[in-house]
């Protein structure tokens, strides 16, 4: 566990027209440790973009608390981000949690 990453959540937001947009706010620092999965290339809205998968374990956290990833959340290391796809026990005592998480650049 030797990767430290940032556990973000998003919230909306007004955005003082009547609608809202998503902010990203920090949960806390959690350490890791991270493995690539297989990549691939897909098309984003202008330019072609690499995605690649990524199974991140982290110490678990009870369900309920909010230092437990869940899905829809993300990690950040600086620029890079990780939105979370699904959370796994990764051990029968329930200490480690696998988060399946992508990471999407364009090319």
């Amino acid at each position: 566990m030797s990767v430290p990453l940032i556990l973000e959540t998003a919230g909306r937001v007004g955005d003082g027209m009547g609608g809202h947009v998503l902010r990203w706010a920090a949960l806390g620092r959690v350490f890791a440790t991270m493995k690539a999965g297989s990549g691939r290339t897909g098309l984003a809205e202008v330019w072609p973009e690499s995605v690649v998968g990524w199974k991140i374990t982290v110490r678990a956290a009870p369900e309920g608390d909010p230092r437990r990833p869940a899905p829809g959340q993300r990690f950040r290391m600086g620029a890079r981000l990780f939105p979370i796809d699904a959370v796994a026990e990764a051990d029968a005592a329930g200490r480690w949690l696998v988060c399946t998480a992508r990471e999407e650049r364009q090319a």
